[in-house]
């Protein structure tokens, strides 16, 4: 074996092992010990817990505030679901030869590198029913009538959370369609157009099956985030009024460090690691088998 063959594998191998371990130390690890903390009453502070069996699976499952709060996620889950053609329609306009293309790239993306806590505090002052900003552009478009208490009405908290979500990534899923659509080859698409193909069928034959990776990776960040949110929610409603604005996360928190029973929370926290992936699963089994069904 000649020394450069050497060092390449050495480079490898280190290049390999090195992730494997921090991964291992800081996910692996973790995980297996929020596992086993979810089987004992631990409060937080104690030096010792106690082993409780599945009383926490139990407790967690009988919680109808938790499952009005997983019902509320939904609803994010939904949103940002219906949103993602339209964000995938802003990427294949925004890669066309568009006047000023790249200020709307610039202003599309800003959002998603804005502060949440900031963002958060901007809309609570857009919404208030104080001389909210929100309220005084209905006032001047002569629809009063449709005012609300934007962030106190059970009905539409959510959606008006949902809302703000939107506004903060979609940006960021509109980069990254940006980003797949343009590496695919210009004489694939030069080749089509020559036989005949319209913009249309561009996009659904070459541009939709040649980034149903990056698709997978948005439609799996979607269900990430709409079952992880907690910035939103925490800082403009603080899960209220009562529990109509809270979400899984700020449950398991509440739970944790209000509560100290970070037994139960750790058990709320392996739930939603296992929830991620069964929706993932079944999304990408639905979605992969509506995109075979369209090819044939």
């Amino acid at each position: 074996m000649s020394k450069l063959s050497r060092k390449r594998k050495q480079f490898i191998f280190i290049s390999l092992v090195i992730p494997l371990l921090l991964l291992i130390a800081f996910v692996v690890f973790p995980a297996f010990d929020l596992f086993k903390m979810s089987f004992t009453n631990w409060d937080g502070y104690s030096p010792s817990s106690k082993f409780i069996g599945i009383d926490n699976y139990i407790s967690m499952l009988k919680n109808s505030d938790l499952w009005l709060s997983l019902k509320n996620n939904a609803v994010y889950f939904v949103v940002h679901l219906l949103m993602i053609p339209v964000e995938l329609g802003f990427a294949v306009l925004l890669i066309s030869k568009l006047r000023a293309a790249k200020f709307y790239k610039t202003m599309v993306f800003m959002p998603y590198i804005i502060n949440g806590v900031a963002i958060a505090y901007v809309f609570s002052y857009f919404f208030s029913p104080i001389n909210g900003a929100f309220d005084s552009i209905l006032q001047v478009l002569n629809l009063d009538s449709l005012s609300r208490n934007w962030l106190s009405d059970v009905k539409i908290v959510n959606y008006v959370l949902s809302f703000v979500s939107v506004w903060k990534y979609s940006g960021y899923h509109v980069i990254l369609f940006m980003a797949a659509l343009q590496s695919i080859p210009k004489d694939l698409e030069e080749a089509a157009k020559v036989d005949g193909a319209t913009t249309v069928h561009i996009f659904k034959f070459i541009q939709v099956p040649a980034i149903m990776l990056m698709v997978d990776f948005v439609l799996f960040d979607n269900i990430r985030g709409a079952l992880q949110v907690f910035d939103i929610p925490f800082v403009m409603t603080s899960g209220g009024p009562g529990y109509a604005s809270s979400t899984f996360t700020l449950y398991t928190i509440k739970t944790a460090f209000t509560f100290s029973n970070f037994g139960l929370a750790s058990t709320m926290a392996v739930a939603i690691m296992v929830l991620i992936i069964v929706i993932y699963i079944i999304q990408n089994k639905i979605i992969h088998g509506f995109v075979l069904k369209n090819r044939r």
